[in-house]
This record gives C-alpha cells, sequence and structure tokens, in this order.
C-alpha cells in the first residue's frame, strides 16, 4: 500500500531522530545505517528511500538544527532594539550559553561533532561547518566594526581580534562544559566569563565622555 506524505515525513523524522541518538552512543564512524534502521524500527531499504548514506543523513541533521558549535551568535541590528553593538553581542553570547545550558538535543549534537573525525567521507558536513562558520565571523566583525566607529570598542581591541576572542572563549567553554562532563554552571560561569572579556572591550574614557 502507498504510503501517505504524512507517513513518509514520521518515518524520515524518526529516522533522523534515531540518527542522532546512535550518533550520540557509538560514534559516527562506528554507526551503521543498520544501526539507524534498527532503532528507527525500519528496514534499512527505507532508510536508504529517504537518504543516500550516512553522510546524507549526517548532512541533514547538520543542516537541520544550525548547531551553536557555528552559529555562536544570533546577531541582530543594535539599532532597532536601542542597544549598542557590544551589548548585544555580550547579551546574544550569555543567551546562547543558557539555552545551550538545558538544551539537551543542542548538547548532543554539539558533542557529536566535537567526536568526530572529518575524513573524506564526512567532508561536506565540514564544508557545510566551514561556510556558515566564516559566515558568522564575517558578521561578528562587522558588528565590532559599528562599535569601534562609534568610539566604543577600546583601542587595544580590532574588530578582528575581538572577533576571535568571542569566539575562542565560547567554544572554549562550552567544549570544556561538554567534554569535561557538565561540572559547572554554564549559564552563570560562562556568561560572568563573557561579561569580563566585553568589560575589557569598552572604550571606558568614552563611555564617560558620553555620561558627563
Amino acid at each position: 500500500m502507498r504510503r501517505t506524505k504524512a507517513e513518509a515525513a514520521e518515518t524520515r523524522a524518526a529516522i533522523l531522530e534515531s540518527a542522532e541518538r546512535m550518533f550520540f552512543e557509538k560514534g559516527v564512524a562506528a554507526c551503521t545505517l543498520d544501526d539507524i534502521a534498527a532503532a528507527a524500527g525500519v528496514t534499512r531499504g527505507a532508510v536508504y528511500w529517504h537518504f543516500s548514506s550516512k553522510t546524507d543523513i549526517f548532512l541533514e541533521l547538520y543542516n537541520t538544527f544550525r548547531l551553536p558549535l557555528i552559529n555562536m551568535l544570533e546577531l541582530r541590528d543594535p539599532s532597532c532594539c536601542g542597544m549598542d553593538a557590544l551589548t548585544m553581542i555580550e547579551d546574544s553570547a550569555c543567551e546562547w550559553m543558557r539555552v545551550m545550558a538545558t538544551d539537551q538535543q543542542r548538547q548532543r549534537m554539539l558533542t557529536i561533532l566535537l567526536r568526530t573525525n572529518f575524513t573524506e567521507e564526512f567532508a561536506p558536513v565540514h564544508q557545510a561547518m566551514k561556510e556558515l562558520e566564516e559566515l558568522h565571523n564575517r558578521q561578528l566583525e562587522q558588528t565590532l566594526q559599528r562599535a569601534q566607529a562609534t568610539g566604543r570598542l577600546a583601542s587595544g581591541w580590532t574588530p578582528a581580534s575581538a572577533c576571535n576572542a568571542v569566539k575562542w572563549m565560547i567554544k572554549g567553554i562550552c567544549w570544556d562544559w561538554l567534554l569535561g562532563g557538565q561540572t559547572f554552571d554554564l549559564g552563570n560561569e560562562g556568561c560572568g566569563a563573557v561579561r569580563r572579556l566585553f568589560a575589557s572591550f569598552r572604550n571606558t574614557h568614552a563611555l564617560r565622555t558620553a555620561i558627563g
């Protein structure tokens, strides 16, 4: 009997959910399509109906969740929110870590990526990650350029160096938290570290002049 679109969509979602679980539990390299099919309660043929390979499944998961490994900051136009560029980035970074601290699906997916050896088999996933990281680096640096143009960025920092510092700090904190057993409060301690970093970004002389 021919399956309906709703049934096909349900099967596809079950395969993706099972793949995520298997990738997390066994590792991407060790996991097989048979493992994924069994976990989803479908045949191997059903998996192939929806996906051409394990890499195809992996890439679909990556594209679906837009993982915070790359998409660290959802940047907004600070002018629309009544805040300066530095405050907007700072608040976005803190909010992201608070979400990560409670979102188990994000935690699993990021852990999968951290554990995966991107061999030639998974080159498409690695390329997608690289392209998205480059895009968000440009967005972040452009926002920091606005902070510099308005005199809010301290002279010891350039937009490029501040961009790298933000990226490296957030990655380092989250990697340590995930791979170290979540032994500290990511939302509070992670945010505290970010706020101290941003305190060093701010041109306090310009702020005092503006207030005065």
